[in-house]
């Protein structure tokens, strides 16, 4: 790899990665809720379908359509309008679900991991903190007198790699919080708070601007 990334600018990237994958956003808020209301194996999967989303984007930057994107103002408009508006329509409904009768019957573990993991997609795809850093920081990290695709590949997964591992350690908090849970006031509550959290964040997605 140093003949491909030279380690100043590996070093440089895994800082930046780290940094980005531990500040709390939309990905970070679901897989802990995820975690908390269904249980850990949720948020794993919660988890791989927002890493899956973070992989397309991977493959847009080692393909070229990445630099397409950026260049372009109405598709980054457009991902980043339906990312905002997925995340309200997920606060809505943690809202909704806190005013509905207490039910004490769960979904099926497999209905919940399969639910988790496509919603994990939507938001991993419509996260403005996703689009920026594939479609612009990480080609700064890029030589263009080495294969290109081949950069973006590899520091892509990379960056994917850590992303998935700090996200086991949200993982692990939101396990935690899943026996406060279980008092049905507490829940209640939780999920207003959460559902608050997400229409925030939706806002403010909708208010990023291309760098």
């Amino acid at each position: 790899m140093p003949d491909l990334i030279s380690l100043p600018t590996l070093g440089a990237y895994i800082a930046l990665v780290l940094a980005i994958s531990l500040v709390p956003g939309p990905n970070v808020l679901f897989v802990m809720t995820q975690s908390a209301w269904r249980g850990p194996r949720a948020g794993l999967f919660a988890a791989t379908g927002i890493e899956s989303a973070n992989m397309l984007y991977v493959f847009c930057s080692a393909g070229g359509l990445a630099s397409i994107i950026a260049a372009s103002g109405a598709a980054f408009e457009i991902v980043k309008w339906a990312g905002a508006l997925y995340l309200a329509w997920l606060g809505l409904q943690a809202i909704r679900s806190s005013f509905a009768p207490v039910s004490e019957e769960t979904p099926p573990l497999g209905e919940a991991s399969a639910k988790a993991w496509r919603d994990g997609i939507m938001v991993g795809l419509g996260n403005p903190k996703t689009i920026l850093f594939f479609l612009a920081l990480l080609p700064q990290f890029i030589d263009p007198s080495k294969p290109i695709w081949l950069q973006s590949l590899l520091l892509g997964c990379l960056g994917v790699l850590i992303d998935l591992l700090i996200q086991l350690l949200y993982i692990g908090a939101g396990g935690l919080l899943s026996r406060a849970l279980s008092r049905s006031a507490v829940k209640r509550w939780f999920e207003r708070c959460i559902g608050g959290a997400f229409i925030a964040l939706a806002v403010a997605a909708a208010t990023v601007r291309r760098v």
